[in-house]
């Protein structure tokens, strides 16, 4: 899969194509139904696939300081994008000056110019261009003028965990901030990923005989709520089963947030340097402070030995 950062890296030949715009953080299970409507039309119709995104996220320039915790950082997002048979990725760096830019000159400039479109695929509710004036009608009429289709995929709406509403990254990024870990999987299809590289920490953990790999988060990622969870440890192209500690470790005063995972049943492991990642699978408890050191100990096996048996359960 071609990966291209702004206009100019695409290639000068560069023939027509079936593009679908959007942030897509998260590539959950409504994106991925229309992105892979993209794939099919362009299967179909004998062209490539491009997915255009943005970076940063739009509304942190539109106004600063709103970043949404990310779902998925971007490289992230291209893995998923190509699992789903996508043959490129567009990255527009969103600037205050592209900000400016109206929906008839995003649609020259961008879909008819560069990515010479032969179909346009977008949700109901997309919208684009200066002050978001641009939607799925307009498109309609531009595609008149300028030969290309456009097709709208309606959403699929979520079960029980979204409470019916559609699958969306504002929901998802709530469910994980409520720690609702295995809600949330169920809209992206998959166990929330945070990732990140091990650095070194208090080292309690290893003190106490349960050595954490200290996840320094990638910025503004979305991290679930504070307590244990089941999950996995990637690390070194190896998956293994791991106990997830999210919180200020307040049995020793901690005052920093950090994730920690415990690779269950691992010895020597050395991950100081490595980016890794770590998939939440389920909620276990919330972060609590004990009165004595062996009570702690005692929870932390217990934890352990839950978390060996939801992530068997789940394999």
């Amino acid at each position: 899969m071609q990966r291209w950062r702004g206009l100019e890296d695409i290639p000068e030949d560069w023939g027509r194509s079936v593009v679908t715009i959007g942030s897509y953080d998260g590539v959950h299970r409504g994106h991925q139904l229309i992105i892979k409507h993209a794939v099919d039309r362009a299967r179909e119709l004998g062209v490539p696939a491009v997915v255009v995104t943005f970076d940063p996220h739009p509304s942190e320039v539109v106004r600063p300081g709103s970043h949404p915790p990310l779902l998925a950082p971007h490289h992230r997002r291209a893995e998923l994008m190509a699992d789903l048979g996508v043959d490129a990725v567009l990255i527009l760096p969103f600037t205050t000056e592209f900000s400016k830019l109206s929906a008839a000159d995003f649609v020259v400039k961008v879909l008819v110019d560069r990515l010479r479109a032969k179909a346009v695929v977008e949700g109901p509710n997309f919208r684009f261009g200066h002050k978001a004036a641009g939607n799925v009608d307009f498109l309609t009429e531009q595609g008149k003028v300028y030969d290309f289709e456009v097709e709208v995929v309606d959403l699929y709406v979520t079960g029980e965990a979204g409470g019916g509403e559609p699958f969306s990254s504002t929901l998802t990024r709530r469910l994980v901030a409520e720690g609702d870990v295995a809600g949330a999987a169920e809209i992206l299809g998959r166990p929330h990923r945070v990732e990140g590289v091990v650095v070194r920490g208090a080292q309690r953990g290893r003190e106490l005989g349960f050595p954490t790999a200290n996840v320094e988060t990638l910025p503004h990622t979305a991290v679930p709520a504070d307590g244990v969870y089941a999950g996995w440890l990637h690390a070194q192209g190896e998956v293994m089963p791991a106990a997830i500690s999210v919180g200020t470790n307040p049995q020793f005063e901690g005052t920093e947030r950090t994730v920690e995972a415990y690779a269950i049943d691992r010895v020597g492991l050395d991950l100081y340097g490595l980016h890794v990642a770590v998939d939440f699978l389920a909620f276990v408890r919330g972060q609590a402070k004990f009165d004595t050191l062996d009570a702690l100990l005692e929870q932390m096996g217990e934890d352990v030995e839950r978390c060996r048996q939801l992530v068997a359960a789940a394999s």
